[in-house]
C-alpha cells in the first residue's frame, strides 16, 4: 500500500470514528443538560431531604440495573463486531443468549426491591433489556439508535415528566417522581428492540453460542457489577452516613461529572468495535492511533468544562437553591480529578478490547475498595466533601492502573504523534 493510500485509509477510518464519536458526544451533551436541569428542578421544588431521598433511590436503581445487565451489552459488541467477517452468521442467537439472563435477574431484583423502590423497581427489567439491545446495535457500527434513544429521548422524557410532577404539587411526590423517571424506559426498550430487529439477520442458532458469549463476558459481568457500585455507591453511602440532605448536596455538586462520563462514553461507544477488530488482528499501530486520537478529543472536549466549572462553581451551585453553595470544595475536587481521568483516555476500553477482562475486573475491585475505605473514613466527619475525596481516590486508581498495564503490555500511551492528528477533526469528520 502506498503512503498516499495508507493515509487515505487512516483518514477514512478516523473520519468514521469522528462522525460516530461526534454523534455520541452530541447525545451525551443533550443527556447531560437534561439530567442537570432535572436535578435543578428537584432541588428547587422539594426540600433537601425529599430531593436526597429521590436521588438515593435513583442511584440505587441504576446500581442494581448495572449489576443485573451482567455486561452482556459489551459482550455482544465484541461478538457482533467480529462476526462482520462472516456476514453476522448466528448473531440472533448471541442476542438471545445475552438478553435472557439479565432480564430474569433484573425481574427478580425488581420483585425483591419493590417495597423500597416502588415504580423504580418495575423499571429494572426495562433498563437492563434496553441497555443490552442498544449495545447490540452499536456492534453493527451504528451510533444512531443509541444517540436518539438513550442520549436524547430518554433523558428529555424524564426531564419533562419530572417537571410535570414538580409543577403539579402532588401530596405524595416521591412515588410520582419515581414513576415519572421510570416510565420512559418502556418506550426506549420497545424502540431499541424494533431497531435491532431490522439489523439482525435471521440465521440458525449455532451450537455453543451461549457458552462462547458468557465465557468471554463472565469476567466482565463481575467487573460491570463493581463498576455499577463504583458509579452510584457514593450517593447511597452519603445518605446512610450523613443523611439525605447531604446526599442531595453531593448529587448537585457532582452533577457536572456526568458531562465527562457521557463524553467519554460517547467516544468509547464509537471507537470500541474498531479497537476490538484492530487488537484482534494484531494491528497495534491502528489501535495506538485510535487511542491517542480519542484521548486528545476527550481533553479538548472536557477540559474547558472542568476549568470553567472550577472557576464558576461559587455561582453555578446557587442554581440548585439555598444551601447548595457549601459544596464548593466538592466541585473543586471533582474538576481536578476529572481532568486527570480524561487525560488517561479510554484506558479500560482498550484493556477490554484487547481481551484482558480479568485485569479490568481486578482494577475495578481495587478502585471500589479504595473508594469505600475512604468514604467510611471521611464521610462521617466531612459529609459530601468526604464522599468526593473517596470518589476521587477510586477514580485515580481506576484510570492509572490500566494506563500502566496497557503501556506495559502494548507500549500504548495516551499522547503521542497521533495526538496532533486529532486537531484535524474537521477534515476527518467530512472524510
Amino acid at each position: 500500500m502506498t503512503p498516499a493510500r495508507r493515509a487515505t485509509g487512516s483518514g477514512g477510518r478516523l473520519g468514521r470514528v469522528a462522525r460516530a464519536g461526534l454523534a455520541g458526544v452530541t447525545g451525551a451533551g443533550v443527556s447531560a443538560l437534561a439530567q442537570f436541569l432535572l436535578v435543578v428542578i428537584v432541588t428547587r421544588t422539594f426540600s433537601a431531604e425529599q430531593a436526597g431521598t429521590f436521588f438515593t433511590a435513583v442511584a440505587l436503581a441504576l446500581m442494581v440495573a448495572g449489576i443485573a445487565k451482567l455486561d452482556a451489552g459489551n459482550g455482544l459488541i465484541f461478538f457482533v463486531a467480529r462476526a462482520k467477517t462472516y456476514d453476522y452468521r448466528g448473531i440472533s442467537g448471541y442476542v438471545r443468549a445475552a438478553v435472557t439472563p439479565g432480564a430474569l435477574l433484573s425481574t427478580a431484583a425488581g420483585v425483591v426491591l419493590y417495597p423500597l423502590l416502588g415504580p423504580l423497581a418495575l423499571a429494572l427489567p426495562l433498563m437492563v433489556v434496553a441497555d443490552i439491545l442498544l449495545a447490540a446495535t452499536r456492534g453493527f457500527g451504528s451510533m444512531r439508535t443509541t444517540v436518539l434513544l438513550d442520549g436524547m429521548l430518554l433523558p428529555v422524557a424524564q426531564l419533562v415528566l419530572v417537571a410535570v410532577v414538580a409543577a403539579a404539587a402532588l401530596p405524595y411526590p416521591q412515588e410520582a417522581l419515581a414513576g415519572a423517571w421510570a416510565a420512559p424506559y418502556l418506550v426506549v426498550a420497545a424502540l431499541a428492540a424494533l431497531s435491532l430487529r431490522r439489523r439482525v439477520p435471521r440465521t440458525p442458532y449455532l451450537p455453543g453460542t451461549a457458552r462462547d458469549l458468557w465465557r468471554h463476558t463472565a469476567p466482565r459481568s463481575a467487573a460491570s457489577a463493581i463498576q455499577a457500585l463504583f458509579q452510584r455507591l457514593d450517593i447511597v453511602i452519603v445518605a446512610l452516613l450523613a443523611g439525605p440532605a447531604q446526599a442531595a448536596i453531593y448529587t448537585a455538586a457532582t452533577r457536572f461529572k456526568v458531562v465527562g462520563q457521557l463524553a467519554s462514553q460517547g467516544l468509547a461507544q464509537a471507537a470500541q468495535p474498531r479497537l476490538v477488530r484492530a487488537l484482534a488482528e494484531g494491528d497495534l499501530p491502528r489501535a495506538r492511533e485510535l487511542y491517542q486520537v480519542t484521548t486528545m478529543w476527550l481533553v479538548l472536549l472536557t477540559w474547558p468544562v472542568w476549568l470553567g466549572y472550577a472557576l464558576l462553581a461559587p455561582w453555578l451551585l446557587r442554581i440548585f437553591g439555598t444551601g447548595y453553595d457549601e459544596a464548593l470544595p466538592v466541585a473543586l475536587v471533582l474538576a481536578g480529578t476529572m481532568m486527570v481521568a480524561t487525560a488517561c483516555g479510554m484506558v479500560d476500553v482498550v484493556l477490554i478490547s484487547a481481551g484482558h477482562t480479568s485485569a479490568s475486573l481486578a482494577n475495578l475491585v481495587a478502585a471500589v475498595a479504595v473508594t469505600v475505605l475512604l468514604d467510611l473514613a471521611l464521610i462521617p466527619a466531612h459529609g459530601a466533601l468526604g464522599a468526593a475525596m473517596g470518589w476521587s481516590g477510586g477514580v485515580l486508581v481506576k484510570n492509572l492502573l490500566p494506563l500502566w498495564q496497557i503501556h506495559q503490555r502494548y507500549g500504548l500511551r495516551p499522547f503521542g504523534r497521533h495526538s496532533l492528528t486529532a486537531l484535524r477533526f474537521r477534515s476527518w469528520a467530512t472524510a
